[in-house]
């Protein structure tokens, strides 16, 4: 993954793999506190249909990273399927692991990566952070249920998206809801709302009015925000022309598609409440990353999608 968005857990010096992260394993989330956060969890999946076609995809505008391989320019074509109007709420993957026992991998592994801005002074002190990107640190404890490690609590965020989940976590949620992930194809068709190389899902302006369409980082990276940094309820601003909410912004997505045919790596999409003109401009319907299966983050989420035979 690249360094300014995220690091891969294999390139993290922290303890190797603990456990195996499959169905069946014990969470390690309390019954009680399972309970309370599925509590905000839908009764059934909900998905917006979405015709197909096609569509210009990539970028070769000078905001877009060439090594990212964001380019060339090129027309593809998109069968009918549906996708999640929001990513998978904390309350939609607690249902998950209170019906199955799931353990994740950030579980399994015992840490996962959090944004130094998001912890206390005193759990700062004493975890280690990504030589690289010092604002990456390694806590131990970190999971989906503890997003800042021991001492957090994702209750009272059941509707924001889950975080610290693996690409493995991921496809484990969608094959228990009978669904998938998307393909990076299908998700960049998704996020661009019907438009045509249009930067944002709403077109060209980041801000039009003035008004914030995106939970992105402001103010100046990493140490002074102007607001609040994390994520933001998956239903928050307004959606793009397909009924689809923060589909740049807010968390990375994972998709089902390889990051480059020569590697194991699987593409993000969508950028983060991290991402800053400053260092990462990566909130672009066009912009991907890359990152090992089990890799988990404190800014990576999904979301899921069904082909047409089954929408």
């Amino acid at each position: 993954m690249s360094s300014c968005c995220g690091p891969d857990r294999d390139a993290t010096a922290g303890p190797t793999g603990r456990g195996s992260g499959e169905p069946g394993a014990s969470s390690s989330a309390g019954h009680e506190l399972l309970q309370l956060l599925a509590g905000g969890a839908p009764s059934e999946l909900k998905l917006v249909g979405l015709p197909g076609g096609t569509f210009r995809m990539g970028s070769e505008a000078p905001e877009s990273y060439p090594g990212d391989g964001e380019g060339p320019v090129r027309t593809v074509s998109v069968a009918p399927f549906a996708l999640a109007a929001t990513t998978v709420t904390v309350a939609e993957f607690a249902a998950f692991v209170l019906s199955t026992g799931y353990r994740t991998e950030a579980e399994a592994h015992g840490d996962s990566l959090v944004f130094a801005g998001r912890l206390t002074p005193e759990l700062r002190a004493v975890s280690p952070a990504v030589e690289a990107t010092p604002w990456w640190i390694q806590v131990d404890g970190a999971c989906w249920h503890r997003p800042e490690g021991p001492g957090s609590t994702a209750a009272g965020r059941s509707d924001h998206p889950v975080t610290h989940v693996s690409w493995t976590d991921a496809e484990a949620y969608a094959k228990w809801v009978g669904g998938r992930l998307p393909t990076e194809t299908e998700w960049e068709y998704a996020a661009r709302g019907g438009l045509d190389q249009q930067p944002y899902p709403w077109g060209s302006d980041f801000a039009p009015g003035g008004k914030r369409r995106m939970n992105t980082f402001t103010g100046e990276f990493p140490d002074a925000p102007t607001e609040p940094v994390g994520t933001m309820p998956a239903g928050s601003f307004p959606s793009n022309d397909y009924g689809l909410h923060n589909m740049t912004g807010n968390v990375w997505e994972w998709t089902a598609s390889l990051f480059d045919p020569e590697s194991t790596e699987k593409t993000l999409r969508g950028g983060s409440y991290m991402c800053h003109a400053s260092y990462c401009r990566r909130y672009r319907t066009s912009a991907r990353i890359g990152a090992t299966t089990e890799t988990s983050l404190g800014h990576t989420g999904f979301r899921i999608a069904l082909s047409s035979a089954t929408a």
